[in-house]
């Protein structure tokens, strides 16, 4: 399986009352295509920063993020903005719909500013819409009429009708409950099976478990990796004997 991003000897820091706090530390890590990466650790091992530096969202202080042959860790402010619009699609556990447009209205603004309104876009994003279970009632509501578990639906729709390379997901499911967190994980791993890249940030175990691929950190750096089978093909049990086996090594 080819690598689809990779950094070298990335690092992140910040200035803290004067001292310097070191997030990030010389990281070496690939993130292969059509893989679903689970990136966990303790709190304040560089989950979320790695997340965004791997996307673009912020710039490592050294080192390098590469996207196939590019280094975007080099792009302009201008440069990153194209590369997300163009490859990235983004779900986080803050739900930004924007308040005042419908759910399609806000589906169709992320699709826009990449491409120009047409028939076949309407209809893309029609069909994404009914398959994350978001029926055609509740398409001219605005987002404070829906629940929390149907805006992220909502959400992940908008990340992926510009059919990104990679989508990224940080802690997708923390303020959802249980059911809403399964329909939503249920969306990723259908995407997944279908050869979507996907790299998510999560602190919880049954969310791990639709990975394929565990990346855990601490304090920065890369402490070990846990390989699974996709998900769905393999006994449960097994599966989440051998993660808690692993996690318990990592001291998690």
């Amino acid at each position: 399986m080819s690598t689809i991003l990779h950094t070298e000897k990335l690092c992140k820091t910040f200035s803290n009352g004067g001292m310097q706090q070191h997030i990030i530390k010389n990281l070496d890590l690939d993130i292969r295509e059509q893989d679903f990466t689970i990136i966990m650790g303790a709190s304040g091992s560089g989950k979320s920063t790695l997340l965004y530096a791997l996307s673009g969202m912020d710039t490592p202080t050294l080192g390098s993020v590469f996207f196939g042959e590019q280094d975007i860790s080099k792009y302009t402010n201008d440069q990153l903005a194209v590369f997300r619009r163009e490859h990235c699609g983004f779900v986080f556990q803050s739900i930004y719909l924007l308040k005042n447009m419908t759910v399609f209205d806000n589906i169709m603004t992320g699709a826009l500013v990449k491409r120009k309104n047409s028939p076949e876009l309407v209809k893309k994003a029609e069909e994404l819409l009914q398959k994350a279970g978001i029926g055609e009632k509740l398409w001219g509501k605005y987002p404070n009429q829906l629940s929390g578990g149907e805006c992220q639906r909502v959400g992940i729709v908008r990340a992926i009708i510009n059919e990104p390379k990679i989508l990224f997901a940080d802690e997708p499911t923390g303020s959802l409950n249980s059911a809403s967190s399964r329909d939503v994980l249920d969306i990723f791993t259908e995407l997944n099976e279908k050869g979507q890249s996907i790299v998510m940030v999560t602190h919880d175990m049954k969310t791990a478990l639709r990975g394929n691929r565990v990346i855990y950190l601490c304090d920065g750096s890369v402490m070990g990796e846990h390989e699974m089978p996709p998900y769905g093909t393999d006994d449960l049990k097994t599966r989440q004997e051998g993660l808690q086996r692993f996690l318990d090594g990592m001291g998690w």
